[in-house]
């Protein structure tokens, strides 16, 4: 399997600008072959000015953007695309409009079959990689025809993953809690929780973790594990968590 994965938690992290904390991973991960990065603004609402953000960044990483919904035939841009970047914002704003504009099935052709394209995703575009964005953070504020996502790895990641505060009076659920109230539903998978600043680089059959934090492991009936910069998550790959 050709499959090519950069899974980013977050794309601002605080004290720095759009992309800076993981501008290096970026450039190693697309490397010199690729040129122009098809660009998916679906996430939010105003997609020229997210387009216009995401072009100025990349052009000085040395890369060309272009975006999906500037095309006429969006799952030709796919069939065409160099590589792919999801950006965040709305999950469910972001698989709504990837069904609506018939392209989960293409990307993940695109991805995993055919040309192996690296695929790059932050917050939202990290969610929809995975089995489903039942591990989302964010508001159902549309409805997409299934929580199914893309695919690209059997399990789910939830970005920005928060640990809890002990000071907090905050009397809401923990995100842990609620990734507990996940794993209480029959079949449910192994939920990834990649603290801000960690992402996760996904090369054929070998997963690891990078960033500058640590990620914990949700899994059914299990314990939770933490995860240091570096360490080998191949595991998650292949194994029915």
């Amino acid at each position: 399997m050709k499959r090519r994965l950069l899974l980013v938690s977050n794309s601002t992290l605080h004290g720095g600008g759009y992309l800076d904390h993981c501008q290096q991973h970026i450039c190693d991960f697309f490397g010199k072959d690729v040129k122009r990065v098809l660009f998916v603004p679906y996430a939010l609402h105003d997609r020229d000015a997210y387009t216009k953000t995401a072009r100025n960044k990349f052009k000085t990483l040395g890369y060309e953007v272009d975006s999906i919904h500037e095309a006429a035939d969006p799952v030709a841009a796919v069939g065409g695309a160099e590589a792919i970047f999801i950006g965040g914002g709305n999950t469910f704003r972001l698989l709504k409009s990837l069904y609506d504009n018939k392209v989960v099935t293409e990307i993940r052709r695109r991805v995993m079959e055919q040309d192996g394209i690296p695929y790059m995703g932050s917050s939202a575009g990290t969610n929809v990689a995975t089995i489903s964005i039942n591990t989302t953070n964010d508001m159902p504020i549309v409805y997409p025809p299934s929580f199914s996502a893309i695919g690209l790895v059997p399990f789910n990641i939830n970005p920005h993953y928060l640990d809890p505060d002990p000071h907090s009076r905050h009397m809401g659920e923990t995100r842990e809690q609620r990734i507990t109230q996940y794993h209480e539903e029959p079949d449910t998978q192994s939920v990834l929780g990649l603290r801000e600043g960690s992402m996760l680089l996904v090369e054929g059959n070998k997963a690891t973790l990078l960033g500058s934090t640590k990620a914990r492991l949700f899994s059914r009936e299990k314990p939770s594990m933490e995860y240091d910069p570096g360490s080998d998550l191949s595991f998650l790959l292949t194994d029915t968590h």
